[in-house]
Parts: C-alpha cells; sequence; structure tokens
C-alpha cells in the first residue's frame, strides 16, 4: 500500500500510534534531558546555578519561538502539499524555510551577544545569579543556529511520513547532551559553561543528522540548490500557518519573564530555583499530550487535504481522549510522591519543602492542558491560524498574565503558585466551547 492510502485509507488508532510513538519517545526522551540538566546542574553547580538556567529559560523559549514559527508552520503546508499530492511544492517549502532557518538563528545569536546583560536583568536575574546565567548563555547563543536546524526541521521528517526517523533525531541528541553533561560538569568540573557547552554540541549533532537526511539521506523530500531563493508567497503562508505557534511560545516567554519576576520578588533564589524544577517535571509530564499532537498533525492535515472530514474528526477525538488520559497518569504520580521528585534535584531541605508545596498547587489542573494543546494542533493543521493564536493566547494571555499580578497582590507567593492551576482552568473551558462549535461545523461538511 502506498504512503497516500496508507494515510487515507489506514485505521486511525493505529496510524496515529505509528506517528505519536516515536514522537512522545522523542520528546520525553527530550523531557528526559531537562530533568537530568537540571539534576545536573542543581547537585553539580548548586541552587544559583539551578536559578540561572532558569532566568535564561524565557530567552530560549523565545528562540524557539522564531524555529517554531518556520518549523511549524512549514511542516503544516508540507502535510497539506503532500495530500492535495503536490511534492514539488512541498520541496519548495523546505528549501525556503532552511534559509529562514539559518537567517534568523545567525540574527539570534548577534542580537543575543550584544545586549545579553540587560536583557538577563530585565528577566530577573539577581546579582548572585546573573554570573551564572551570563556563562550559560554566552554559550549557548553561539548554537542557535544549531538549534534553529535541528529544532525546525525535525518536524519535516515527520511530516514526509518519516516519524521514526524524527523521534532518532531527538534521541541522539538528548542522548550526547546528558552524557556531555555529566563529563562536562563532573569530571570536566566545567559547571554551569559546561552545561551550555553540552547543550551546544548536541544540537550542532542534531543539526547535522537532519541536514544529512534531507541532502543524502533517504528522504522523500531533499534540500535542493534551486528551492533555496526565499518565495515571497512561500515565505508568507509559512509565517501566517507558523503563527499561532509563534505567539504560543512568545506568550510563554513573556509568562516565564514575569513568573520569574513574581517569584524573585515574593519568594527570592529560592523560588527561582523551584520554579526551574516545576517546569522541567511539567515538560516531562505534557510531552506525551505534545507528542500525540504532533503525530496527529500530519494525519489530520493530509486528510482535511485530501477532503476526507470523517477521518480528521475521528484523529481529533481519539487524539484527545489518549493525550488527556496519559497527561493524568502523570499527574497521579506528581500527587502521590511529590517530596521525593523534588529531592532528585537539590538536597536543600528549604526547596524541597517549597517545592512540594508549590508543586501541588501548580498542578492542580494539569490534565486538562492536554485538551487545549491537541485542539491548537488541529487548527494549526487544516489551515486556521487565527483560532489556533486565539487558543495559545487564551491561556497566557487572557488569562494567566492578569492572575500573576491580581493574585498575588493579595495571597503573596501563594498567588504566583494559584495562577498556573486557575489558568489552566479557563483555558479548558474557553478551548472547550471553540472545539464544540469547530465539531459542529465538521458535521455539516460532506465528504
Amino acid at each position: 500500500m502506498s504512503e497516500s492510502n496508507h494515510m487515507e485509507t489506514g485505521k486511525i488508532p493505529r496510524l496515529l500510534l505509528q506517528f505519536s510513538l516515536p514522537a512522545i519517545v522523542g520528546l520525553l526522551v527530550n523531557a528526559l534531558y531537562n530533568i537530568v540538566d537540571s539534576i545536573f546542574v542543581g547537585r553539580g553547580v548548586g541552587d544559583l546555578g539551578l536559578a540561572g538556567v532558569t532566568v535564561s529559560f524565557p530567552i530560549v523559549m523565545g528562540f524557539m519561538a522564531v524555529t517554531m514559527l518556520i518549523g511549524m508552520g512549514a511542516t503544516a503546508l508540507i502535510s497539506l502539499r503532500l495530500g492535495q499530492k503536490r511534492g514539488e511544492d512541498a520541496e519548495k517549502i523546505i528549501g525556503n524555510a532552511f534559509v529562514l532557518l539559518v537567517v534568523l538563528g545567525l540574527s539570534l545569536t548577534v542580537f543575543g551577544l550584544i545586549f545579553l546583560k540587560p536583557i538577563l536583568l530585565f528577566f530577573g536575574a539577581s546579582p548572585d545569579v546573573l554570573p551564572y546565567a551570563t556563562d550559560y548563555m554566552r554559550i549557548i547563543l553561539l548554537g542557535t543556529v544549531f538549534m534553529a536546524i535541528g529544532g525546525g526541521m525535525n518536524n519535516f521528517i515527520r511530516a514526509e511520513g518519516n516519524p521514526r526517523i524524527a523521534m532518532n533525531t531527538m534521541l541522539i541528541g538528548t542522548v550526547t547532551n546528558i552524557i556531555l553533561d555529566y563529563v562536562f560538569i563532573f569530571i570536566f568540573k566545567w559547571g554551569i559553561k559546561g552545561a551550555a557547552a553540552a547543550t551546544v554540541i548536541s544540537y550542532s549533532v542534531t543539526s547535522t543528522w537532519v541536514l544529512y537526511h534531507f541532502l543524502r539521506g533517504k528522504s522523500k523530500l531533499k534540500i535542493r540548490r534551486k528551492n533555496l531563493k526565499l518565495n515571497r508567497l512561500i515565505v508568507k503562508g509559512i509565517v501566517i500557518i507558523g503563527f499561532p505557534t509563534f505567539v504560543l511560545q512568545v506568550t510563554g516567554s513573556i509568562q516565564q519573564l514575569i513568573l520569574n519576576r513574581s517569584l524573585a520578588y515574593y519568594g527570592g533564589d529560592a523560588a527561582l530555583a523551584v520554579i526551574g524544577i516545576i517546569m522541567s517535571v511539567v515538560m516531562f509530564l505534557v510531552m506525551p499530550a505534545m507528542g500525540i499532537s504532533q503525530g496527529a498533525q500530519p494525519i489530520i492535515g493530509y486528510n482535511f487535504g485530501a477532503n476526507k472530514i470523517r477521518r480528521v474528526k475521528h484523529t481529533l477525538v481519539l487524539s484527545i481522549i489518549s493525550a488527556t488520559g496519559i497527561v493524568a497518569i502523570g499527574f497521579v504520580v506528581s500527587k502521590i510522591w511529590p517530596r521525593w521528585i523534588i529531592g532528585l534535584f537539590t538536597e536543600s531541605p528549604e526547596l524541597i519543602e517549597m517545592g512540594s508545596y508549590a508543586m501541588g498547587v501548580f498542578f492542580r489542573f494539569l490534565p486538562l492542558v492536554a485538551m487545549q494543546m491537541i485542539s491548537s494542533s488541529y487548527f494549526q493543521a487544516v489551515g486556521k491560524p487565527t483560532q489556533a493564536t486565539l487558543l495559545g493566547l487564551s491561556r497566557q494571555v487572557f488569562i494567566f498574565i492578569p492572575l500573576l499580578f491580581i493574585l498575588p497582590y493579595f495571597k503573596g507567593l501563594d498567588g504566583v503558585w494559584l495562577s498556573g492551576p486557575y489558568s489552566d482552568l479557563g483555558a479548558f473551558i474557553f478551548t472547550g466551547i471553540w472545539l464544540l462549535v469547530e465539531i459542529r461545523h465538521l458535521n455539516k461538511s460532506k465528504e
């Protein structure tokens, strides 16, 4: 059976498993790296090093936003073009996206190195934390172009129907990162600089692997010299479709900035270290939902392009149910063993106590996040960026950021922790209403 027939007629549960499982494994391994990295920094550098990485995180999220603007926008277009049997157009999209990723990655490196110190101070670095954050980010900035190529173009491998290779890409980078983290921090004693160097080297390995796949590997789509000249219409299409993901990441960065500054004000450097731990755990727990959303996107996009509406609905509903169930399991684990989880990252009794309490509050409605992730990915896959953008903004801009200003004023540090679950609940309600409207619209569609 050809790949196109498989996408149009294969059983949805099997297709979803086929595309999602490699993405879930890859993302979980990547999230595991973040956890191991935080553990290495927390135990090998100390709580101030952990706070330094936390302060740097919104900046890295900003870089990822640019990468995902191009990567996810191009991925959605590639899936749609393949569903429409327009393979040459899909290759043009890949060529344009590659050029954009390189140019933007280099531009971010230059900008970041010039304005690094004022940016870190603005993002909440205290005098004690600033040296750690500066040492970390100076090295990270040198690898921005590798982050852009590896992170952005790996999505293209999944879009062309090779989810296992996309998983292997993430595995290679993550395993490299974990090994080098241990060597650089505990053997070479490079401290926070070692953690950054390990990250940059791992991204360079990932980008090399991805480029080889599209230049010399067995990919169906290739990077061709004739497609490296930017086309205004292609660039516009990539940016429009990728904009919802970009906005989601940028607002996430802004949200993290405000969160860090609030925690620094109400809880000091200890609270910054705690939120760094919590965010690492959150990433691990929600990665299965993100993997399912990534696995579902090419299936939804292809079948929507082929006008197979019934299969689109089936994929959407099954994705939401599966993602919510998996995140709920992780949520239960975090409720049963909170102190043990926090204790993996630090030996400080203060951080363990504060972290256990904060995680219990912050995770209160965590399983509800899965539906919003799947829904936003759905709207992006079918070429509806406005809806996807608004869903992404609902939690971080319309709810979370206002709560970060309001609740701490009345409840202090507890108000900061409570902003998370209340925004999860509000976004869930907003997304549910919008999704019901969309499903009714699909029900009126005819294949």
